[in-house]
């Protein structure tokens, strides 16, 4: 006879304590902030630290170009504005997101157009984009969500036969490939978070990727308050004198403050040296979890295409309950199994439960105040009827792991405990509904 469920008294499968917490730290990591401390220079455009990072992540993703900005939702905003993306201009951006993909937008008084996923990666879906250009059109965000590229060739053809540029939102993408190359160096721009819970953590912060010059310039004067600052070298800094860089003090547009700080930019650098050995690790988890999975009817792991590699940074489980006759709706099964999920030990969450224009913010179209930027352009719709993809999978699905405790710290034991409690409590469905009534 089976164990009893822990939720109806049963012991758990999983004991939550062995999770292991991300991010690790460890001594590589104390000594590269300490050594920051040590040379007192903790901030500037040209600290050492900050230039270092930003030399050694273009390198890793394979572009030219490379700033360090203080948080992913900078780097994307900078990267829309290196674009000339400005205000009434629309962007095209996946339903399916953080709000920092579409906030990022709006920082630059554009308005959103959202786009239903494709349900195999749960990226923007190509077959819909076309639709959603306009001639306000000025670029194109998909989002590698969950660290899965999305369909890159098909969106970056639609995109070259109206002549509008892909800016790449890889906050969740750090080492993804594409056909053998690394998310970052596909569209014109790219934007990275490197905030704790990403796979490269630093605590806050951001980067942003260029292949090219003048964009990272452009880039570069909105990262920092408008100014001109393609002429200030590493030759102009002086170790001694850090707070004294030569500037012009001559803003040419409106910018703003988002440069990082010389002990995330060290933290970042001592990161990343290990972040191939993270990804690599994510990899093996989640091929060892969804070998299990995908065993039990009704459970769809993440999909992983033969031209891509993901680096997992987030766990997603479709639902499908009629799979074994049972005919409950997907949020109810959905709620159930959390509930049962989270008693048998296991770090379980929803991270999103509605898409990025079912938020209040898009619903009632706050904005600025007096309806802009949405009172620049013709009426945009953020009706949720347009992304049903969207709906259906935020509504029949769950994270395993979670941000404090994600998939690629952990052991394959855990890894192991996971697809045991889950067999347990998804054969037993009508005894988790029952209970959870």
């Amino acid at each position: 006879m089976s164990a009893p469920l822990a939720l109806l008294g049963g012991a758990p499968t999983v004991d939550n304590t062995r999770h292991v917490r991300w991010p690790i730290l460890d001594q590589r990591d104390k000594d590269a902030v300490m050594a920051v401390l040590d040379r007192g220079i903790l901030s500037g455009p040209n600290a050492p630290e900050v230039r270092a990072l930003e030399r050694e992540f273009a390198a890793w993703v394979g572009v030219e170009h490379a700033l360090a900005t203080n948080s992913g939702t900078a780097a994307l905003h900078i990267a829309l504005a290196a674009a000339g993306v400005g205000p009434g201009d629309e962007v095209v951006t996946s339903a399916y997101s953080f709000v920092a993909t579409a906030q990022a937008i709006l920082h630059q008084q554009a308005i959103p157009v959202f786009v239903d996923i494709e349900p195999v990666t749960c990226g923007l879906d190509p077959a819909r984009l076309e639709a959603a250009i306009t001639p306000r059109t000025k670029a194109i965000l998909p989002v590698h969500i969950h660290g899965m590229p999305c369909e890159w060739d098909a969106i970056h053809a639609i995109a070259q036969r109206h002549g509008i540029p892909v800016i790449e939102d890889a906050c969740q993408a750090h080492g993804a490939r594409y056909k053998g190359r690394r998310c970052g160096s596909l569209g014109v721009s790219a934007a990275f978070s490197t905030q704790s819970s990403k796979n490269l953590s630093c605590g806050e912060g951001g980067i942003f990727v260029t292949h090219d010059a003048a964009m990272l310039d452009r880039a570069n004067r909105v990262r920092m308050f408008g100014e001109d600052v393609k002429g200030m070298s590493d030759g102009g800094f002086n170790l001694q004198r850090p707070l004294d860089a030569s500037r012009a003090y001559d803003s040419a547009t409106v910018g703003w403050m988002y440069r990082t700080n010389e002990m995330s930019a060290a933290l970042a650098r001592s990161q990343l040296t290990r972040l191939d050995e993270a990804n690599a690790r994510a990899r093996r988890h989640a091929a060892r979890l969804s070998a299990a999975l995908s065993k039990l009817p009704g459970v769809t792991p993440p999909v992983e295409p033969a031209d891509r590699e993901g680096v997992v940074h987030k766990y997603r489980v479709r639902l499908d309950a009629r799979a074994l006759g049972i005919t409950a709706a997907p949020t109810r099964v959905r709620d159930a199994m959390r509930a049962a999920l989270r008693a048998e030990g296991l770090e379980v969450v929803y991270w999103q439960t509605q898409p990025v224009p079912g938020q209040k913010l898009f619903r009632e179209k706050t904005g600025y105040g007096h309806g802009a930027p949405w009172d620049r352009a013709a009426e945009v719709s953020y009706d949720l009827a347009q992304y049903p993809e969207t709906v259906a999978l935020l509504d029949s699905s769950l994270l395993l792991f979670s941000q404090s405790c994600p998939i690629h710290p952990q052991t394959d034991d855990l890894v192991d405990g996971y697809a045991a409690a889950f067999e347990k409590v998804w054969t037993r469905l009508d005894e988790v509904l029952a209970a959870t009534a």
